[in-house]
């Protein structure tokens, strides 16, 4: 487990699993060992009879920037790249129980993704949905390229994930990538009633619903996995580390 992690059992919401990003000072720019422990904590919750529902949550004004680009650049440089990421993402998908997830403030790249994974997002009226993959040389991830344009149609997919443009909280809701969007102060709370809710319902006869609805993801997994190739090879190839290279040197600038 990593400090950057928070695995919660709220008070006042039984069968409720809360994955909190506590990384503020780095705006919850997610590392190698976060992603395990996020894994390990949705296994465990698979597992665990007591959790019916599982919460994601970033901190106040940041869900999160993405991937941390030192593991990225170290990779790029010749070092490993791990299968933290990737267990993380099967994982996430492969879930068997309802995930919620609120959003307050940013959700760069991964920040955004992790929401097609989940069947409820609650996002404050501040938040902003972006993945600049391609800005950086990468490719989607998360299965983006299959969920997306399936969920938004191509040309909003296309807009998100290939051009790289923002997305409000309202036009993320009009494209179906969240619930509802409410004030900033009220995203927790209403992402946990939520997942209270639905952790309060027939575990079976909803787990049954939530399969028919989403299917059995096998084409998500070879997605997933079938990206993660591109997005390897992309790391390392110049295009990718000028775009880093240029990246850190505006954030020293």
């Amino acid at each position: 487990m990593t400090d950057h992690i928070l695995i919660e059992r709220p008070q006042g919401a039984p069968g409720v699993q809360v994955i909190r990003l506590d990384r503020a000072e780095k705006k919850n720019a997610i590392t190698r060992a976060m992603y395990k422990a996020m894994t390990d904590a949705l296994k465990a919750g698979v597992a665990d009879e007591s959790v019916r529902a599982t919460l994601f949550l970033g901190s106040e004004g940041c869900f999160s920037a993405g991937n941390d680009l030192n593991d990225f650049m170290a990779f790029a440089m010749g070092g490993t790249m791990g299968r933290e990421v990737i267990d993380f993402l099967h994982a996430l998908a492969a879930h068997g129980k309802p995930l919620v997830s609120g959003v307050d403030g940013l959700a760069i790249g991964i920040g955004t993704t992790i929401h097609l994974h989940c069947d409820l997002t609650y996002a404050s009226d501040r938040t902003q949905f972006r993945t600049p993959f391609v800005d950086l040389a990468l490719v989607p991830e998360a299965a983006s390229s299959l969920l997306a344009p399936r969920l938004m149609g191509h040309q909003r997919a296309f807009a998100l994930l290939a051009a790289g443009e923002a997305f409000s909280a309202a036009a993320a809701r009009d494209a179906g990538l969240v619930y509802a969007v409410v004030e900033p102060a009220a995203v927790e709370a209403e992402a946990l009633a939520a997942a209270a809710r639905l952790a309060a319902k027939p575990p079976k006869a909803l787990s049954i619903a939530r399969s028919l609805m989403r299917g059995d993801g096998a084409d998500v997994a070879a997605r997933i996995d079938e990206e993660a190739g591109h997005f390897a090879a992309q790391l390392k190839s110049p295009e990718a580390r000028a775009a880093f290279e240029a990246f850190m040197a505006r954030g020293r600038g």
